[in-house]
């Protein structure tokens, strides 16, 4: 059997490892991004062998899809989060002045965000739910438009999203312990998270080198 990390692909091959999946204990990590073995999944008989996000036909449940998207509201958390990624999306296409735009916009639209509120528990939830609901509809969305890059984003957030629960999950049961170094790495460009004392080489999410993560202290 095979099992496959959801955030960078690595695959376990039990055959070629020489230990079960079973047999690895509850705390072992993926040796590539540190996502917990919890997240990881059964390899599908029928795999895609490359990072390439295909191209399917338009159906009738997409069309749906992105017909109710327009009329759904973002809050302005939302709005600034969208803008952000959008810019990040200019900057790997060298498109500056686009880039600074959809900055300013981010700001400002984090700007009107109010305090926020509540525990880890809470954020727990908020990410889960945004896996649960938000994902499915930009997927849709991104198909009906024919939107090669925004497919590969939605990708890239789907992955990040793991990240982030399997961090909070590790917080809840362990606090601070859960930071195993006075380092956070975050990726510019697809916003993976990274602890350690050095970032990876090269992002696992979305492939960039090590000089676009953002370095920040883990206070404690």
């Amino acid at each position: 059997m095979k099992y496959i990390c959801p955030v960078c692909g690595y695959v376990y091959d039990e055959a070629v490892q020489g230990a079960k999946w079973s047999e690895l204990p509850a705390d072992w990590e993926c040796p590539v991004c540190g996502a917990p073995k919890s997240v990881f999944v059964p390899e599908p008989e029928e795999q895609a062998k490359n990072d390439s996000v295909p191209m399917p036909e338009q159906t009738e449940e997409a069309a749906k899809a992105a017909e109710y998207a327009v009329d759904m509201p973002l809050s302005v958390g939302e709005l600034a989060a969208v803008c952000a990624n959008l810019a990040r999306g200019c900057e790997k296409m060298y498109m500056g002045e686009e880039c600074e735009l959809f900055l300013q916009l981010s700001r400002h639209y984090l700007s009107l965000v109010p305090p926020a509120q509540g525990d880890v528990a809470a954020l727990s939830k908020a990410v889960a739910s945004a896996a649960q609901k938000q994902f499915a509809l930009s997927k849709a969305t991104a198909e009906n438009a024919g939107d090669r890059g925004a497919q590969r984003a939605i990708v890239w957030g789907e992955r990040v999203n793991f990240v982030l629960r399997s961090l909070i999950e590790k917080y809840e049961a362990e606090g601070y312990a859960a930071l195993t170094a006075d380092r956070i790495w975050v990726c510019s460009v697809c916003g993976f998270i990274y602890i350690g004392e050095v970032p990876p080489a090269v992002c696992p999410v979305c492939k960039v080198p090590s000089f676009k993560f953002e370095k920040g202290d883990a206070a404690k």
